[in-house]
């Protein structure tokens, strides 16, 4: 059974950093695609960055130049690594991947940017 598991979620300053970390596991799985969602209350779930096991990434541009997302594909885990967060990047974030058939989904983890 495919599981992925967040973790590094917390309370941060504005202007403040955090990572992310997010491991996949599972038998034969390979995913293609890795990366991060996060939802606001009372928004609905927006793409963060994503990831392929080839390099190529992607940003939302409300974190473009200050989110990086990378990869280890030998450990099937990837990461955020968020700089310069402010309020509008408090959200649950979630881990996605996908093997080319299908999404898979972490349960989350809580990020709350505030004083």
């Amino acid at each position: 059974q495919v599981q992925l598991v967040e973790s590094g979620g917390a309370l941060v300053q504005p202007g403040g950093s955090l990572r992310l970390s997010c491991a996949a596991s599972g038998s034969n799985f390979s995913p293609y695609r890795m990366g991060w969602y996060r939802q606001a209350p009372g928004k609905q779930r927006e793409l963060v960055a994503t990831r392929t096991g080839g390099g190529i990434t992607y940003y939302a541009d409300s974190v473009q130049g200050r989110f990086t997302i990378s990869r280890d594909n030998a450990k099937n885990t990837v990461y955020l690594q968020m700089n310069s967060l402010n309020p509008e990047d408090t959200a649950v974030y979630y881990c996605y991947a996908n093997d080319g058939i299908q999404d898979f989904w972490g349960r989350g983890t809580q990020v709350t940017v505030s004083s």
